[in-house]
């Protein structure tokens, strides 16, 4: 558990992020599900509360998600649940518990680049933008690859476009973290392919995506196009599976994944 001395709520983003670069252990407070994992001591709990960040907007060309947007409201919202065949519902909705997607954020999901985050695999084949108070907007898979910094995510920007994506996890029980994610999707002749909890965060493999043509894809190009991302990408051992396991188990995940959207008409 970790130890909280002092919070604040702020209520402007300019006096929060102040507050936030004031001392190292600072933290901004999202729903504080995953903080009670690590054991750090925070000086300053900066809590967000009060800015008005928890919202989904359904805007013309993007869905808008602030940062404080519960992953239950990211599971229920309609807009969420008609983009793209409903695939972000459907990556959150086996997260733990519905108490605990009642609580977690998707700002803390996103700005922390959890190995386990189901959200982060699914985004990352996505359109989507984040956007940071002093950072800016910059593309998810470019803040992926940003070393960390004391800022705050504000929200996520998820684009409307005719892009169809597939969903795959695996867990060695129904509300447990994932062994492993994968996500794929194609627009036109581009295909994007995600594979998380490696157990390390997630990563796109580009070069298996590159295999992928724009029309009908054979059995033997799908097979291809998994193991090549098995191959891609590096697994690592935790309690929940080994580094050889995840990486057979990313080839039958990828495959599935490309086929569903290979399915889509």
């Amino acid at each position: 558990m970790f130890t909280l001395r002092n919070v604040v709520q702020p209520d402007t983003l300019p006096e929060a992020y102040k507050i936030l670069r004031e001392k190292k252990s600072n933290t901004i407070l999202g729903g504080c599900a995953w903080l009670r994992m690590g054991s750090q001591i925070i000086h300053t709990g900066v809590d967000l509360t009060k800015l008005g960040l928890n919202y989904i907007n359904n805007c013309t060309g993007h869905i808008e998600i602030g940062a404080m947007a519960t992953l239950r409201e990211l599971e229920t919202h309609q807009a969420l649940q008609e983009y793209c065949g409903g695939v972000v519902p459907q990556a959150v909705s086996n997260i733990i518990g519905v108490q605990f997607r009642n609580v977690a954020t998707a700002g803390a999901s996103v700005f922390s680049r959890y190995g386990f985050s189901d959200l982060l695999t699914i985004l990352l084949v996505l359109d989507t933008e984040i956007e940071l108070y002093d950072g800016g907007r910059m593309g998810l898979a470019e803040f992926m690859d940003r070393p960390r910094t004391k800022d705050i995510l504000t929200k996520i920007i998820i684009h409307k476009t005719e892009r169809q994506a597939a969903y795959q996890a695996l867990r060695n029980s129904a509300s447990d973290y994932p062994v492993l994610t994968a996500a794929v999707s194609r627009l036109g002749a581009e295909w994007q392919i995600a594979v998380g909890a490696r157990p390390t965060k997630a990563r796109l493999a580009l070069e298996a995506a590159k295999l992928l043509p724009g029309g009908d894809i054979p059995v033997a190009v799908m097979e291809q196009a998994a193991q090549a991302a098995a191959t891609e990408l590096p697994f690592g051992d935790n309690m929940r599976g080994s580094a050889e396991y995840r990486q057979a188990m990313c080839r039958v995940l990828v495959k599935r994944a490309i086929a569903e959207v290979a399915a889509c008409k």
